[in-house]
């Protein structure tokens, strides 16, 4: 076999590292970018920064405004977190943690993502006490005005974005304790950004607890981790097992947060 001469020069995947680099600038902050800043922000020649973004919106991960010659996500982004999230892209990279802190305190714990106004269960793992319901529990809904995994990511959003998916529409009443109340609930949503966590008994299902803590990828809430079981077997716990829920979410959170691009240097 022919002896292969090293690699020299610009590494081959410089090109494809620039492209994700310009796609991951794309985030809640800065929704939109034209080609000027593209180029200032990657230190880029803008005919180059042009190219990178029309290859982009050809595939659908960008679209172009006609009028402003800005660029927004595309489809094809929706696209690829649909396949994810639907091919279990998201449950799997949770799983670990919630295997790990089931074992560790002893409880179910279960990890959930907002679906409207309920969060839904992706991935759970059950505890010592064995699992919390006869069926499997991701797929499951919970609504937003009952229970601590709900109270959790509702708790964090802003009071008028809270305000528009809960209030004005009925709330079902689950049991004795669930709250339907627009201002008790207030109360309990604020009680979450105070404390960092949410603690609850009966108030979606009347034979069990919950703490629940959200995730948080930077400032924005994803969904919350919870530690689900019976209220006897979780309330006499309840102070020894905040610690280790909040740093479940927190290392959730970071398997969740995406790679930083890398900017060039400011002058």
């Amino acid at each position: 076999m022919p002896e292969q001469k090293p690699v020299t020069g610009a590494p081959p995947l410089q090109t494809a590292d620039r492209v994700l680099n310009v796609l991951l600038a794309f985030d809640r902050e800065r929704p939109e970018w034209g080609v000027t800043e593209i180029a200032e922000e990657f230190g880029l020649d803008k005919s180059v920064a042009q190219r990178l973004l029309a290859a982009l919106a050809y595939r659908g991960f960008l679209v172009s405004d006609k009028r402003s010659r800005r660029y927004r996500l595309g489809p094809a982004v929706w696209h690829l977190s649909w396949v994810w999230e639907r091919g279990g892209g998201m449950a799997s990279l949770a799983r670990p943690i919630l295997e790990a802190l089931a074992e560790a305190v002893g409880v179910n714990t279960l990890f959930a993502v907002p679906d409207g106004v309920h969060m839904r269960c992706v991935a759970a793992a059950d505890g010592a006490t064995g699992p919390l319901r006869y069926y499997v529990l991701a797929g499951e809904l919970y609504p937003a005005h009952a229970g601590a995994t709900s109270r959790a990511y509702f708790g964090m959003l802003p009071p008028g974005d809270r305000a528009v998916l809960l209030y004005g529409r009925p709330m079902a009443r689950f049991s004795e304790h669930t709250p339907t109340d627009p201002v008790r609930l207030e109360e309990r949503f604020s009680q979450v950004r105070r404390d960092g966590y949410a603690y609850s008994e009966g108030e979606y299902d009347p034979d069990s607890a919950a703490l629940a803590a959200p995730v948080l990828v930077g400032r924005r809430p994803v969904g919350t981790l919870t530690l689900a079981a019976a209220p006897e077997v979780l309330r006499p716990r309840r102070e020894q097992l905040i610690a280790p829920l909040l740093q479940g979410a927190a290392d959730l959170g970071r398997l969740l947060t995406p790679a930083r691009p890398r900017r060039a240097p400011r002058r």
